[in-house]
């Protein structure tokens, strides 16, 4: 297991002011926009009923995509579906599951392996914030569960049926935020039963786990069609922070939100990422909107990497 104290000093050699000025300035950047369309192409998106999701499911439908949307209601679940199916003439189906339950994230990915149509484009947008410590049945921290390990497991599960196509673009909906847990993952502590629960640094500490992941998917797929990237989706307004409590949801209505943009910028940097030729064979990236970035110095440890591959088999009970 890496020691934090030897990973804190090395990590502070690694951060440089002109990584944070950057971030500052593709913060104001505008994404870039793919015009091309994406008829007849299967497309995949987690928590596709609203904010970033929904805008993505629009955006993609309206270009000639089909849509699989992996969402917890079923009524949202069926109204998206009516929307898209009778608005821009596709088809649009959805997976009811809660991404919180390992058993919900494991039969999801059974249905999309079994499928014999290709998967175009998989956007893992699916997360939560939360203030306040959660355990999911299965042990894990609620946010890691939702913001890392569901979509890890998904990803794993399917590699090979995405390798078998001729091609795949996987997107992961990260965020700046990653950067909270500045000095990496506590491997001894994923679940925060050993320190004061921190929803910003929980929060952090899942979106770093996406990052690293990236690192070992990318790997795997090399030399094959697949290619996974992962963006951040700009400062926009979302419905994500709803299960706490009566404060933070004034502060998000009343403060926070009015501070954020629309999600149609997110929705045009993933189609961008999804569709565009110009990123056609880059992986392995962290981009702010459509601009590539570099992330925090703990984002890029192989060694890390490897580790939290290896942890995240043994959480998921998944062969090596």
């Amino acid at each position: 297991m890496i020691n934090m104290d030897n990973k804190m000093r090395r990590y502070f050699k690694e951060y440089r002011v002109s990584n944070v000025l950057e971030m500052i300035r593709n913060n104001s950047k505008s994404p870039q926009i793919c015009v091309d369309n994406c008829k007849g192409k299967l497309v995949v998106i987690t928590g596709a009923t609203a904010g970033i999701g929904y805008a993505a499911a629009i955006k993609f439908a309206s270009k000639g995509a089909n849509l699989i949307c992996i969402n917890r209601n079923k009524e949202k679940s069926e109204g998206l579906k009516n929307e898209i199916e009778i608005g821009y003439n596709v088809n649009c189906d959805y997976i009811l599951a809660d991404l919180s339950s390992m058993e919900d994230t494991y039969q999801v990915a059974q249905k999309l392996l079994k499928m014999e149509i290709p998967i175009d484009i998989l956007v893992h947008n699916a997360g939560i914030y939360l203030t306040k410590r959660e355990i999911t049945s299965a042990g894990v921290e609620k946010v890691f569960m939702v913001n890392y390990l569901s979509s890890f497991i998904i990803n794993y599960i399917l590699k090979d049926k995405l390798m078998s196509q001729d091609s795949c673009r996987i997107i992961l909906v990260n965020s700046e935020g990653h950067r909270f847990e500045a000095w990496g993952l506590h491997f001894d502590d994923l679940d925060w039963s050993k320190r004061h629960y921190s929803g910003l640094k929980s929060y952090g500490s899942a979106k770093l786990a996406q990052l690293l992941s990236i690192n070992q998917f990318d790997e795997y797929f090399r030399g094959s069609g697949v290619t996974i990237n992962a963006m951040h989706p700009g400062a926009v307004k979302t419905a994500t922070g709803q299960e706490n409590g009566l404060f933070y949801k004034w502060f998000k209505k009343n403060l926070l939100d009015k501070a954020l943009k629309s999600v149609s910028i997110a929705a045009e940097a993933i189609y961008y990422l999804g569709v565009s030729k110009d990123v056609e064979n880059i992986s392995g990236k962290f981009y702010n909107l459509t601009t590539l970035e570099e992330p925090a110095p703990p984002a890029l440890d192989r060694e890390s990497s490897r580790i939290l591959w290896e942890t995240s088999l043994r959480m998921a009970k998944l062969e090596g």
